[in-house]
C-alpha cells in the first residue's frame, strides 16, 4: 500500500494540525508510512506507534491504554462493535494487525474526546496516560447501571386519572375551578353572571358555549373567555334554562376536577419521593384537552412499548401531576428535570418557553435529550435552525446536541439503546473545514456533539470556560 492510499484511507480522522490528528495526514513522516504499509506481515505494537507518534510531534500512550483501545472491546457507553470494521478477534491480539484496526482504535479516541471532552486533542490528552484500572473506572461512572433499574423492586402505583380528565389538572383549570370547586369558583360566577345578563328579558334555553362566547364581556378579554372555554370543555354543547341548571351542570364537572387534582396532587407526592430513582422526564406543552390526551397516549406507547417494557424504565408523565400554585410546579419540574438520566421534549402546535426552558436545562447538564416532532417540517427545524438542538455543558463546556426524530418507534428505540449503554454513532469532518468534526447518532444523523476549527473560538473558549 503506497502512502496516497494510507492518506486515503485516514483522510476522515486526519487534518492539517499538531498532535494526534495530523500524523496520518498529508504531513505525516515517510517513517509512518513505511512502517504502516507492512502492518498486516508486522503487526504494530505499542513501542514502536509510540515512536511514530514521537516523530510526527505527537505524544504517545501507556501500555493500559494501548490495550483498551486497540487490544480489548470492553463494557462502554456506546456499542464500539458497530464502529467501522470491527473484528471479534482484535481482543485476541498483541499488536494492532492491520489499517482497519488502527482506525478502529483511532475512531473510538476520537468519539470519546468529542463525547466526553469537546476536543479531541484535549481527550487524547487526558486519557493517553491513564491504567487500565482508571481508563475503566472513568468510563464505568458515565455508563447507566441498566441491569440495578432492571431488577430494581416496584414503586407505590401512582393514582390513575381517566384520560379525558386530565385537561382538568391544568393551571388554567385549576384557576377557573380554585380551591372549593363545589361551592365557589370563576368558572361558575361567570356562566351564571352570564346566564343572568343574557336573559333579561326571561328564562331561555341556551348552551353554555353560548354562555361563554355571547358573554358582553367575551371579546374583551380573550383569554379569559379561551379558559373558561378549555375548562368547560365538557359541558359546552350541553343546554341550560335556569341557574339551576347551570349549578347542576358545573357541578358535574367540578365533582371530576376535584377528584382528577386530588389524584394528580398524590401523584407529585410520589414523584418527590422518587426522585432518585427517575429515569426519563417527558416535557411538553399542553393547551387544550386534546394536547393531553395526545401525551397520554404517547407515553404509554413508548413505555409499553416492546422495545422498553422489560427495562422498568421510570419516567415523569406531565399528564397525572399537579401542584399548589405555579412556583411550586416549577421547583418540582426542575428537580425531575435535574434528577433524570434523559429528557424526552414532545414539541406541540405551539413553543412553550417552559418547555424549552427544561430542554435547555437538562441539555446544560449534559443529559440525553430527544425531541419528538411529528411534522417533518418542524423535525428539520429542530434538528438544524433551533438554537436549543445545541447547547453547551456547563459542568463540562462540552458541546451537546439534541436526538430529534419523528418517529414514535425510533424514541423507544433511541431510549433503550441509552439506558444499554448501546448508542451508536458515526464521526464526521468537514471536507470544506478540516479539524471541524460532527458525531452525529446513528439512527437519526442528529449531530450531538461538535469541534469547531476555529482556533481562536477553541482557544478563547477553552482558556476562559476551565478557568477557575
Amino acid at each position: 500500500m503506497q502512502r496516497t492510499d494510507i492518506v486515503k484511507f485516514f483522510e476522515d480522522l486526519s487534518y492539517d494540525t499538531k498532535g494526534i490528528g495530523a500524523w496520518l495526514g498529508q504531513g505525516g513522516t515517510q517513517e509512518s508510512f513505511d512502517r504502516l504499509a507492512a502492518i498486516e506481515k508486522e503487526p504494530l505494537g505499542k513501542v514502536q506507534l509510540n515512536q511514530l507518534l514521537t516523530l510526527s510531534r505527537a505524544l504517545g500512550v501507556s501500555d493500559d491504554f494501548f490495550r483498551y483501545y486497540w487490544l480489548s472491546a470492553p463494557e462502554h457507553t456506546y456499542d464500539i462493535t458497530k464502529l467501522g470494521d470491527y473484528d471479534p478477534s482484535y481482543g485476541n491480539e498483541k499488536a494492532i494487525i492491520s489499517l482497519k484496526h488502527l482506525k478502529w482504535g483511532l475512531t473510538r479516541i476520537y468519539i470519546d474526546g468529542l463525547l466526553y471532552f469537546g476536543n479531541i486533542k484535549y481527550g487524547y490528552k487526558a486519557l493517553r496516560n491513564k491504567s487500565m484500572s482508571e481508563l475503566t473506572e472513568f468510563f464505568r461512572s458515565k455508563r447507566i447501571p441498566i441491569e440495578l433499574i432492571k431488577n430494581r423492586d416496584s414503586a407505590m402505583k401512582f393514582k390513575k386519572i381517566a384520560k379525558d380528565d386530565r385537561y382538568l389538572i391544568s393551571e388554567m383549570a385549576c384557576k377557573n375551578f380554585g380551591d372549593k370547586p363545589m361551592t365557589a369558583s370563576l368558572l361558575k360566577d361567570f356562566l351564571i353572571k352570564s346566564y343572568k345578563t343574557l336573559c333579561q328579558n326571561g328564562p331561555k334555553t341556551i348552551k353554555i358555549r353560548e354562555l361563554i362566547n355571547k358573554h358582553p364581556s367575551a371579546g374583551r378579554i380573550n383569554e379569559d373567555n379561551q379558559m373558561f372555554l378549555f375548562s368547560a370543555d365538557d359541558i359546552l354543547e350541553e343546554t341550560v334554562s335556569s341557574e339551576l341548571d347551570i349549578e347542576s351542570k358545573y357541578e358535574t364537572i367540578a365533582a371530576r376536577y376535584d377528584k382528577a387534582r386530588m389524584s394528580a396532587i398524590a401523584n407529585t407526592e410520589y414523584y418527590l419521593s422518587l426522585a432518585g430513582d427517575l429515569d426519563v422526564y417527558m416535557a411538553t406543552s399542553m393547551r387544550t384537552r386534546q394536547d393531553f390526551r395526545n401525551m397520554a397516549d404517547f407515553c404509554e406507547k413508548i413505555f409499553e412499548s416492546e422495545h422498553l417494557k422489560d427495562l422498568n424504565l421510570r419516567y415523569f408523565d406531565p399528564t397525572i401531576s399537579a401542584a399548589d400554585g405555579h412556583e411550586d410546579k416549577g421547583l418540582i419540574e426542575c428537580l425531575m428535570v435535574k434528577c433524570s438520566k434523559v429528557l424526552v421534549y414532545s414539541a406541540g402546535e405551539k413553543e412553550s418557553y417552559g418547555k424549552d426552558a427544561e430542554a435547555a436545562m437538562a441539555l446544560s447538564l449534559g443529559k440525553p435529550v430527544i425531541f419528538y416532532c411529528n411534522r417533518s417540517q418542524k423535525e428539520k427545524f429542530y434538528k438544524d435552525i433551533h438554537p436549543l438542538s445545541r447547547l453547551v455543558d456547563f459542568a463540562s463546556g462540552v458541546a451537546v446536541g439534541a436526538i430529534v426524530t419523528d418517529s414514535e418507534t425510533e424514541v423507544a428505540c433511541l431510549l433503550r439503546r441509552i439506558f444499554e449503554n448501546r448508542m451508536e454513532y458515526t464521526i464526521e469532518q468537514r471536507k470544506d473545514k478540516p479539524g471541524y468534526f460532527r458525531l452525529r447518532e446513528k439512527i437519526t444523523g442528529s449531530v450531538v456533539r461538535i469541534q469547531t476549527n476555529d482556533e481562536l473560538l477553541s482557544g478563547s473558549f477553552w482558556n476562559h470556560y476551565l478557568k477557575k
